[in-house]
């Protein structure tokens, strides 16, 4: 988990390069996208899982340096944002990711759907309506001419004693 606050850099300079580094393999992985490096971080022994955070080549030299030595790895691609195609073929060379769950707000989920890089659609449904306002939906971000996404074939669905729903959806 990040720590509350943001990493402030004292030189702006930026990587402007794809690159990544790798500290320890790991088959559990908590991958975590972070566009500008501006999250910050406590010793990665002390969490159950490996961190490995992407960001784009507008990281800052420094920032890296800082997940070096909070022996952190990140993979930087993309120059304005980041590439997600291109992290995923180096999630899956560099660091034998196979298969992962993207479980993010709206618009990560939004930017990975749109790159295509979702096989699946899982969605639970509680028992419960949170209709606060500001309360976004799994997807945003999207343009209003963006088109629907329809290419969706239904999968299975199972609910739960509890009222829960678990809908599975196919990409096609």
């Amino acid at each position: 988990m990040a720590l509350k606050g943001k990493y402030i850099p004292k030189n702006p300079e930026q990587i402007n390069k794809e690159c990544f580094s790798k500290k320890k393999d790991s088959e559990k992985l908590d991958i975590v996208v972070d566009t500008n490096g501006v999250l910050l971080w406590d010793e990665d022994s002390k969490y159950e899982k490996h961190h490995l955070i992407i960001t784009s080549e507008k990281v800052t030299k420094e920032y890296l340096t800082y997940l070096d030595s909070k022996n952190i790895s990140y993979i930087v691609c993309g120059k304005e944002k980041i590439d997600l195609k291109k992290a995923m073929e180096i999630l899956h060379k560099e660091f034998k990711v196979e298969r992962l769950a993207v479980v993010g707000g709206p618009l990560i989920n939004s930017a990975f759907l749109d790159e295509g890089l979702l096989d699946e659609i899982s969605l639970l449904i509680g028992l419960g309506i949170d209709g606060r306002k500001g309360m976004q939906g799994v997807f945003d971000g999207f343009n209003m001419d963006h088109p629907v996404t329809k290419n969706l074939k239904f999968k299975e669905v199972k609910s739960f004693d509890d009222g829960a729903v678990w809908i599975r959806y196919e990409m096609n």
